[in-house]
């Protein structure tokens, strides 16, 4: 990180959470009229700590959450989920209408230039359960061993939103829940999109390494699935080890933002009946470029029948 983001990082109350990822950020009132400075801060607070957390932001309605957004990038709508009525950006997952993504991933990173952040408001809350897990992708990098360094930067995968992040985990759901995630599911893959990643990309703020995996994933350029699924898993492994992660509890009005390029995150699935809704904004993100500067590309991108046929 440079001078400059260090110096403006240390602008804010800042309070890690963890020793690798996650940080509290305190005495900010989020808004559409922070100053230039604060603004700034914050972004080299989320370059460094990859994931940041606000408490009691419980005066921000939708309109606040996208107003704040425009000012750390550019919002972008989800490729296939409809928008929140009333909203141009947000995106609503909402634990009765299917909106349960209990699987480790990135966001949408079956598009090219998937987004760079997110951000996160906790709408409404179980009283137990609803926690919310996210990994660092940059110290998984740094983590492996260097033959595994080796295979993983000549590594490019597959990504597809045909596995649904959404419904994984959730078989088991009967009834009204059952049924809602089938919908949900219906919308999501509406579109199906491929595209290539490199397993290894270079942020392009940090210079960082970091992962481009989780559950998108589909194959491993030239592996055959049973050697891919193997790969995937093995490589996974150093992402969610349990010292390269960080836990969040919600509360209503909580605020968590997290550098898409650099984390996976998981919503725990723990709260049973229990209704928790949280609304997102996501920002414009760049093409990965691998370590020999090649540039992810989308493969194809076309209706699914099957799924409006569902």
């Amino acid at each position: 990180m440079s001078n400059l983001s260090l110096a403006t990082s240390n602008a804010l109350d800042i309070h890690p959470v963890t020793g690798r990822i996650g940080a509290e950020i305190r005495g900010v009132r989020l808004s559409g009229q922070l100053e230039s400075a604060t603004v700034e801060a914050i972004r080299a607070a989320l370059v460094r700590h990859k994931v940041i957390f606000f408490r009691g932001q419980t005066h921000l309605q939708d309109a606040d959450q996208e107003a704040f957004a425009k000012l750390l990038g550019e919002p972008v709508s989800h490729p296939t989920v409809p928008v929140v009525d009333g909203s141009d950006y947000l995106l609503e997952l909402d634990s009765h209408r299917g909106g349960r993504a209990n699987s480790w991933h990135t966001d949408v990173t079956f598009v090219d230039a998937y987004p760079q952040a997110s951000i996160l408001r906790g709408v409404t809350i179980p009283e137990v359960g609803g926690d919310t897990v996210w990994a660092n992708t940059a110290t998984a990098y740094d983590d492996l061993p260097p033959p595994l360094k080796a295979l993983a930067e000549q590594l490019w995968a597959v990504h597809s939103n045909e596995y649904d992040y959404a419904s994984y985990g959730n078989v088991g759901e009967r009834g009204r829940d059952a049924e809602a995630l089938k919908r949900y599911r219906e919308v999501f893959v509406s579109t199906r999109y491929e595209t290539e990643h490199p397993v290894v990309r270079v942020h392009p703020e940090s210079g960082e390494k970091t992962l481009i995996l989780g559950h998108f994933v589909k194959s491993f350029v030239g592996l055959t699935p049973s050697a891919s699924a193997h790969v995937l898993e093995l490589l996974q492994a150093y992402v969610t080890r349990l010292e390269n992660i960080v836990r969040w509890r919600w509360q209503a009005g909580d605020v968590a933002i997290w550098d898409n390029r650099a984390t996976q995150h998981y919503a725990v699935n723990d709260y049973g009946d229990a209704h928790r809704v949280v609304r997102r904004v996501t920002l414009k993100g760049d093409v990965p470029v691998s370590v020999d500067g090649r540039r992810s590309f989308t493969r194809s991108v076309e209706p699914n029948p099957a799924a409006k046929a569902a």
